[in-house]
Formats: structure tokens, sequence, C-alpha cells
């Protein structure tokens, strides 16, 4: 069957790969598909040094996995930096790579501000890839965790700088 075009020319249907393609880019806004075509901040950082913290999160209901790791001033406990990798879709991969931007240059007690749904507003996630954003904020935690049981002393000095923040607020 051929199909017309409105100027009454023939015009091949879209291929099914085509057709995927094309649904794709109409799902995902421009951001996510920048952020999973040339996602920032991809690598890892020596986990045995005492001021990187390590965490690794998944997601069971689609398989996604996500490991971020921080790299922290012990002096002003500010990231310096962030690695990340992520195995899953480009939404779970975008939304690491904008969080990873999103926690570098900021305090500990900063970083564990961003949220999930921060994330998904800035990349406008669709409704069923929102568990995407809530492991990279998950991750951030853990590795922030992690970070903190390297160096308990510096628990207390992230927990009083939170409290003074929120007296602030």
């Amino acid at each position: 069957m051929r199909a017309f075009s409105r100027f009454g020319m023939a015009v091949r249907p879209l291929s099914p790969c085509a057709a995927q393609l094309a649904t794709v880019r109409s799902l995902y806004s421009e951001k996510v598909q920048d952020h999973y075509k040339n996602p920032r901040n991809v690598g890892k950082l020596d986990k045995n040094d005492p001021n990187v913290g390590t965490g690794l999160r998944g997601a069971p209901e689609c398989g996604d996995m996500t490991q971020m790791q921080v790299k922290v001033n012990p002096d002003t406990l500010v990231i310096e930096d962030v690695k990340f990798k992520a195995f899953g879709c480009g939404s779970a991969i975008a939304a690491s790579s904008y969080a990873s931007q999103a926690i570098r240059g900021k305090t500990v007690a900063d970083a564990l501000k961003l949220t999930n749904k921060e994330i998904a507003h800035e990349l406008s996630l669709p409704p069923v890839k929102l568990h995407c954003s809530m492991l990279a904020e998950e991750t951030i935690h853990a590795a922030v965790e992690n970070y903190l049981s390297k160096n308990p002393t510096l628990k207390s000095k992230v927990s009083k700088r939170k409290e003074e923040e929120a007296k602030q607020e």
C-alpha cells in the first residue's frame, strides 16, 4: 500500500526501527537525549581513598544499576569530583549524569538535598521513568553515607551543618 504526502507525492512508510526511534524522540526531552548520548562524569574513583564514598543501587522493577562515587574535601566538605557508572535504560543514564553534575562543587549537605523530583523535573522524565530519578537520588545518598562511614568524625560536622542550614530556612 502506498502512502501519499499532502503534496500528492508517494512516500514510504516508516520502517519499524525508524518508527521506534521517532517514538523515543517524542517521549524523551532534549536534556535526556543529550545526557544519554553524552553522559558527564562517567568513570570511577579509587574506592580505597578515604575521601571517596561509593554508592551502588539498583531498581528491581527494570534491572537498572547505578554506582556513584564522590570525592570530598575533608576540610570544606565540598564534593570535588563525582564519577558514575550506570547500566540500564537511557533515563537511568541521563538521571545519573545530570545528578553528578548537579552535586559537583556542592557541600555534602547540599548534595543530600537533591531530590528525585528535581532530577525528574529538570529532565522532564515521563512518569513511567520516575524510578530512574529515584535511583540517582538513592545512589548519591549511599555514596555520601559510605564516605561518612569512612570518616566518622565528619558525620557530626555534616549533621551540624544540616541543622544550621535548616535554622536559616
